[in-house]
């Protein structure tokens, strides 16, 4: 396939801006020019780190050359930023979750079909050898037909504890809590394994909202603070093709994952939906475990904005990205519905749909962004 380098800037150079930066400057296809944050400090180190142009936003979006934006900013901002962008002629790849409202993210997918744009973005971690194994274990029907998937994850956030600094926390501000940002993850595979959600039901509620500021290093020790966002979730879901699903996350307690698809002759453990691992754990109706190796490239590293490369390879080529904006949108949707059924007692039905993303070859390989083209 013959390509140019796609010119691509990143906008939002916090905590997660690193990763995605060292892989971009890695990918044949990227060609890394700028980064901008709304704290100068941060972008500043950033792109000395990368030897890339700190820029401002304003810049960014004028720049003709720049044909792709990775929008890492918080959630409450991945609206605005994925607005301005797109209407600046940018394909944009966000950090999960897409939007925080569902009307908005719509809205910019509609923008950018109607711009001839790509818009989609994280989680791409079902990229993951195991998850890729799991899928083709599925498919050929090894053990049986899904019908049971369930999720679970448990962490201590405590921000209160060691929050510094003036700016809204990721984990606790709105679209931050734990269903978006760790649940995206679970979601984003369920939906690589099992399909689209047909309807959601669920319950949700914020555990201790108005806390204190403990670290006595920040400017605002002593003084209030609010949890923002849900902390503690449980939800079930009815898949298109009939399976269901339990989704439990909750940020109040000890650290704890557990991630399984039940088929009618056995079932897969996954694994941490969060890593890109490639090993799963098959057990049969007798009980008899295997551990199995998987033969997929993206194994055990972190492979995270991959997805923006193979968003522009897709482009190339016409097909469609796995991961689209379709995809974000309803896994946005999912978790929504469980806030809402919270809200109305009432089971939410899903408005949207999304395919299951094409699996990879497999087959390994040295270089893993061959396997993307």
């Amino acid at each position: 396939m013959k390509f140019e380098k796609i010119k691509t800037a990143l906008i939002g150079s916090g905590m997660i801006s690193g990763i995605y930066l060292k892989n971009l400057s890695e990918l044949d296809i990227i060609d890394l020019v700028g980064c901008s944050d709304i704290i100068d400090e941060r972008s500043a180190k950033r792109a000395e780190e990368y030897g890339i142009k700190k820029m401002t936003n304003e810049e960014i979006f004028a720049d003709p050359e720049i044909k792709l934006i990775i929008n890492t900013t918080y959630p409450t901002a991945h609206y605005k930023v994925a607005k301005e962008a797109l209407l600046a002629g940018k394909n944009v790849y966000n950090e999960k979750m897409i939007c925080t409202d569902l009307n908005e993210a719509k809205e910019l997918y509609a923008l950018a079909k109607e711009k001839g744009l790509f818009f989609g973005g994280a989680p791409d971690t079902f990229f993951g050898g195991a998850f890729q194994l799991a899928r083709e274990i599925l498919d050929v029907g090894i053990i049986g037909k899904p019908v049971m998937a369930q999720a679970f994850l448990s962490r201590s956030y405590h921000h209160e504890r060691f929050y510094v600094g003036e700016e809204k926390r990721f984990a606790f501000c709105p679209g931050g809590g734990i269903i978006f940002d760790m649940g995206s993850y679970y979601l984003s595979v369920l939906v690589f394994l099992l399909g689209a959600i047909k309807s959601v039901c669920g319950f949700s509620f914020t555990n201790n909202p108005d806390r204190i500021y403990e670290n006595p290093k920040s400017p605002n020790f002593g003084k209030p603070m609010t949890i923002e966002s849900d902390n503690v979730t449980t939800g079930s879901f009815l898949f298109e093709n009939g399976a269901v699903g339990t989704f439990t996350m909750l940020s109040e307690s000890a650290p704890q994952n557990h991630f399984y698809i039940y088929c009618t002759d056995g079932y897969i453990d996954l694994g941490d939906p969060n890593e890109y691992h490639g090993t799963i754990k098959l057990v049969n109706k007798r009980g008899e475990e295997s551990v199995i190796r998987s033969p997929y490239v993206f194994d055990n590293g972190n492979f995270r904005g991959y997805g923006a490369a193979e968003a522009m390879y897709a482009r190339l080529a016409g097909r469609e990205a796995r991961c689209d904006g379709k995809l974000c949108l309803h896994v946005l949707e999912a978790a929504l519905g469980i806030l809402e059924c919270n809200k109305t007692g009432a089971v939410y039905n899903m408005t949207t749909t999304a395919d299951r993303p094409e699996p990879f070859k497999p087959g390994y390989t040295e270089n893993a962004e061959l396997s993307l083209r």
